[in-house]
């Protein structure tokens, strides 16, 4: 349930001569680009995007939600190891306020499993965090921004990889992908694949009773934490055909099994619930220029989503793991047993079309409809002949249409991109009355937003930009439905809307005979009104409307990397301030504090040693240093009770240490690492009284072929 960056270059990105695969939002798909990278383009481009390349992430043993933790503006909150629930946050504004995609398709709707913080890095090849304004062509209702994960835009030849860690508390990593490409046919096949598995035995500060019966201190291991997940796709199709430039049916599955230690603040630990999810579906792409100017570009599919929770125990756990009562019926967390599944059917679809008006004049239309329909039971329930609330009719259509005209002026200084959107949302539910009979509730909503981002180069070392969104986010089906586990529904959100400003000032030196030196500052703004928070009691949450509330902040970068690429330093600093403005309502007496429970100031900092030429002329040995620190923040309402009776969350400042030994042939490469985190065994606590793990050593092999 869910609980009320990027990392800067390591080196600067130099020149490049590179065919690359470009998306509607670039006049023609192929294009050969000399100068700059596809990262280097969208850095520069009018677009509030952070871009973070995962060449030297692939190398290191950490996954998706520590990368994305290392950029300026984005904050990453675990509930424990392996596979625990992840908060993501950015510029204040969190978990499904922010967007996830994989290659423009929604992650939830990609096979990876719901959480991004899974997703293989080794699979990725680029990050793009959008600050607060979404292009079009994402056809996503988000209010804070989003987040594009890149894997399939290499296309070109036959490639393979694969990687393998393994690590403290028993922890396994795979992920493998392979590539073929037939150039006189066009033919493309692509198979990739994962799997990880951990106990997540790591020992945890707990409460426990001594021979007399007394409450004392221990350090024990987590007994009920395992994870488990795997998942694989297969792509075949088409590539550079005079009727497509791409063609490629997608065939995906995955699934994931997790146990449950604790409630939601590690007082109570469970022994025998766990829960699970599993996916499949299919995905058919087409891409292609056409003579006139057209450029096209859709995603279309289907996808079938299975949740479970399952709480049959008769015992209740002590932190040894031992039973030490037998419980009158089923069920650690509630008075009852609870064996509950829940299904979800989508279908999608992601329509991009551009027309080349002029050559600085670019129009774009996106038009994205979701259909969801959402099935379920819980069995435990219905052996015992209650009504069960998940077998109520729940379905869900969502469009969000977009314009976009993008202008290119001054000789390619300025540019500048304005769009409307409109959302669409039609709720068709039931709702179980007191006398157990169900009663229809249908909603309709239709709303429309408008933004515009302009950038201007300064001069060949500044750049300034500014970008503004009037943003909706429609309700999830999650909350709306609840996700008949963890979440309870809740019919009558509203849709959340915020204006959303960025002023930013970059600069980049590339290299000078001092070596190289970016930054950035970054100051920004969130009006959000009707805003969707999770509400909380131990074990189960329910969404609500918290009408009104501001997010005012400032992000600020800086970087340097010697000559000779010896050794690159990077630094990044967010400060937040999230308060409730609303004067009325369940939260008017509030008016004026933080919203409980967010952080509001973070840093990182990284240190990068690196020698080429150790035992080859193409070998190169590297140590790199990370650093996060989380300033303390209060767990509840900042001004509500006594100062000693005030839950908060402890300042945080954490290491990792990463070796690494990259050597390569004519044909391959391959790199080993040895990373720890946690270096100095801190205490970790994201969440209120939910420990993280201690210190931690893993090693790596990667093999790119």
């Amino acid at each position: 349930a869910p609980e009320p960056v990027a990392e800067a270059p390591a080196q600067p990105p130099a020149p490049v001569v590179t065919t690359a695969q470009v998306d509607v939002s670039q006049e023609a798909i192929d294009v050969t680009v000399e100068g700059e990278s596809v990262a280097n383009r969208k850095r520069r481009s009018a677009e509030a995007v952070k871009v973070i390349e995962t060449e030297n992430l692939q190398r290191e043993a950490v996954d998706m939600g520590q990368a994305l933790a290392r950029t300026e503006g984005v904050g990453v909150r675990r509930a424990g190891g392996l596979g625990s629930r992840a908060r993501f946050s950015l510029a204040g504004l969190a978990d499904d306020q922010v967007r996830f995609f994989i290659d423009g398709v929604p992650l939830e709707l990609a096979g990876y499993g719901p959480d991004f913080a899974n997703v293989p890095v080794n699979l990725v090849q680029r990050m793009e965090v959008y600050q607060g304004v979404v292009p079009v062509r994402f056809g996503a209702d988000a209010l804070g921004g989003a987040v594009q994960i890149v894997t399939t835009e290499n296309l070109l030849g036959s490639r393979a990889s694969a990687s393998y860690e393994i690590g403290s508390f028993e922890t396994h990593r795979i992920a493998a992908s392979a590539q073929h490409v037939a150039s006189a046919s066009g033919l493309f096949a692509r198979a990739s694949g994962f799997f990880d598995s951990s106990p997540n035995d790591y020992r945890v500060d707990v409460r426990v009773e001594n021979s007399s019966g007394q409450l004392s201190d221990a350090r024990l291991p987590r007994f009920n934490d395992a994870f488990r997940a795997g998942g694989g796709g297969v792509e075949v199709g088409f590539l550079d055909k005079p009727w497509a430039r791409r063609l490629v049916l997608r065939g995906f599955a995955s699934a994931s099994t997790q146990e449950i230690q604790h409630d939601t603040t590690m007082k109570v630990p469970y022994g025998e619930v766990d829960s699970g999810n599993r996916s499949g579906g299919a995905t058919l792409r087409f891409e292609h220029t056409y003579g006139n100017g057209l450029i096209a570009d859709a995603v279309g599919g289907y996808v079938f989503r299975q949740a479970r929770l399952s709480d049959l125990g008769r015992c209740a756990y002590d932190w040894f793991g031992r039973c030490i009562t037998e419980l009158p019926q089923a069920g650690e967390m509630e008075s009852r047993a609870v064996d509950r599944h829940v299904g979800q059917h989508t279908g999608f679809a992601r329509i991009n079309l551009g027309w080349s008006l002029t050559p600085n004049q670019m129009l774009r239309l996106a038009v994205s409809p979701t259909w969801v329909r959402r099935t379920g039971e819980d069995r435990a329930l219905r052996s015992t002949g209650g009504v069960d609330p998940l077998s109520a009719r729940r379905g869900l259509y969502t469009q969000v249409t977009g314009l976009e005209h993008e202008l290119d002026a001054l000789d390619e200084r300025l540019e500048n991109i304005a769009f409307v959107k409109s959302y669409v949302q039609l709720a068709r539910a039931e709702r179980l009355l007191p006398d157990n009979s169900f009663m229809a509730v249908d909603r309709d909503t239709f709303t429309f937003g408008i933004g515009d981002a302009l950038r201007y180069r300064l001069s060949s070392l500044f750049t300034a930009k500014a970008s503004y969104e009037w943003a909706t986010r429609l309700p999830r089906p999650d909350e709306l439905f609840g996700d008949g586990i963890l979440i309870d529904a809740n019919l009558e959100l509203e849709p959340e809307t915020s204006h959303n400003v960025n002023l930013e000032l970059a600069f980049d030196s590339r290299e000078t005979r001092h070596g190289a030196f970016r930054g950035g500052v970054m100051g920004f703004a969130r009006l959000a009104d009707q805003l969707i928070i999770p509400q909380g009691r131990e074990g189960y949450f329910t969404y609500q409307n918290v009408f009104a509330a501001r997010s005012l902040g400032a992000t600020g970068a800086a970087g340097w990397t010697s000559p000779a690429q010896y050794l690159s330093l990077d630094g990044n600093l967010t400060w937040q301030d999230v308060r409730n403005v609303s004067s009325e309502g369940a939260f008017g007496l509030f008016e004026g504090q933080r919203l409980p429970n967010r952080p509001h100031l973070l840093a990182n900092g990284s240190a990068r040693f690196q020698l080429s030429g150790v035992a080859s002329s193409r070998d190169e040995l590297s140590l790199t240093w990370h650093t996060r620190y989380i300033h303390a923040f209060y767990r509840g309402w900042e001004k509500l009770g006594s100062q000693a009776s005030k839950q908060d969350i402890d300042a945080q400042l954490l290491h990792s240490l990463a070796l690494t030994y990259v050597t390569r042939t004519a044909r391959a490469t391959f790199s080993w690492t040895v990373d720890v985190q946690n270096l100095t065994d801190a205490t970790a606590m994201d969440f209120m009284g939910v420990q993280r793990p201690g210190r931690s050593v893993s090693a790596k092999v990667v093999a790119e072929l």
